[in-house]
């Protein structure tokens, strides 16, 4: 039986490890020996106790699996991957780091590796429906509005995260890219602020946010945005941390000690947007693709509505993210897809049997897409 080493054991990734255990052996890794002590109590699954910023740590525990997936914290990302392709074990990533992961594309072609980065719900499924779509047809513009949020609003913020606050941040610090007439746009993260309406939600305000990441270098499309959905109000709350410092990286001195207002911001905030247990998510994406399909102009919407799982008492945004990168961990252990290097979700989405395994997959879980031509 095939062994799968997942990094990190937060709500994403012990999602990925039950679901996971179904078919293979999984070993869970992680420094919260918490976290840990109920996969193997109530899902049986081997785990490592093991401080995951430290590279010997990783190349110790992966040395005898056939596949990572990697879920640490996005500053802890290029490192472990890193590392995970010096081992030469192939890789699942979904931490999300802020670096270029191309930079490790040649690492990964001398240590004969696949690695699939960014596979989550956005970026990650997102582009691999753009994928798919720019190999059948010329597309000349790609919408992406995507965000996951509590059921129940609770003042001030109204948001819940299932990820590393310092990542969360990084959403609101981050400048935001897209690309309009072919051309490069950069605007701070939070701006352009709009409503939207969606059917079943309700009406969601979008802000751009710079999540075209890989999309930018390997799609040649004139137009290309992804916005951040939030409850309306939500992003004057932002605003204000944000231009008060309280997302800084640059220390500060207080009472004769140094630290960084980011460092204190995400302590202060984790306890507010922790999700408590049973506590309800839902998991909200549109796609729009336009262009030229055999010479006819078409326009193609892809929408997905997830819900909290009240059977599994899973949580949407861990189904959503999670689900999507342990298909691609099948496709590569059913070695359908082989090709070295850093690969990004787009470049998977370019087969379509590929692209209907992965929508297959989903739906078997219960995350379906809807897709029509509208």
């Amino acid at each position: 039986m095939k062994k799968i080493v997942i990094l990190g054991a937060g709500r994403v990734g012990s999602v990925m490890a039950i679901d996971l255990k179904k078919k293979y052996d999984v070993v869970s890794v992680d420094f919260n020996k918490e976290a840990l002590n109920e996969l193997e109590k109530k899902y049986n699954i081997l785990t490592i106790v093991a401080d995951l910023s430290k590279s010997e740590n990783i190349k110790s525990a992966i040395k005898d699996c056939d596949i990572v997936i990697n879920a640490v914290p996005g500053f802890m990302g290029f490192n472990s991957l890193k590392a995970i392709i010096e081992s030469g074990k192939n890789v699942v990533d979904i931490a999300f780091f802020p670096e270029d992961p191309f930079e490790l594309d040649e690492l990964a072609k001398k240590h004969n590796v696949t690695a699939v980065v960014d596979c989550g719900v956005a970026p990650g499924m997102g582009n691999i429906i753009l994928g798919r779509y720019n190999k059948k047809m010329q597309v000349e513009k790609y919408e992406c509005l995507v965000g996951g949020l509590p059921v129940v609003r609770e003042w001030p913020f109204e948001y819940k995260a299932v990820f590393s606050p310092i990542d969360v941040i990084e959403e609101y610090i981050r400048p935001a890219r897209y690309v309009q007439s072919s051309e490069i746009v950069i605007k701070e993260a939070l701006s352009d602020a709009e409503l939207v309406q969606f059917p079943k939600i309700g009406t969601l305000e979008s802000w751009n946010s710079d999540g075209l990441r890989s999309l930018i270098k390997t799609m040649n499309i004139p137009n290309m945005i992804e916005k951040t959905l939030r409850y309306p109000g939500t992003i004057e709350y932002l605003r204000v941390l944000r231009d008060c410092g309280f997302f800084s990286y640059e220390e500060v001195e207080v009472n004769g000690n140094k630290i960084r207002p980011i460092d204190l911001t995400s302590k202060l905030l984790f306890p507010k947007w922790k999700l408590k247990d049973d506590e309800e998510d839902f998991t909200v994406m549109r796609i729009i693709i336009e262009g030229k399909e055999n010479n006819k102009a078409v326009k193609y919407q892809y929408m997905l509505v997830d819900r909290y799982e009240k059977s599994t008492k899973t949580i949407s945004m861990a189904r959503t993210t999670g689900y999507t990168a342990t298909a691609v961990a099948n496709l590569l252990i059913e070695e359908k897809y082989n090709t070295k290097g850093i690969i990004p979700p787009e470049y998977l989405g370019e087969d379509e049997s590929n692209f209907n395994y992965i929508l297959d997959y989903l739906k078997e879980r219960n995350v379906n897409y809807e897709v029509k031509n509208i």
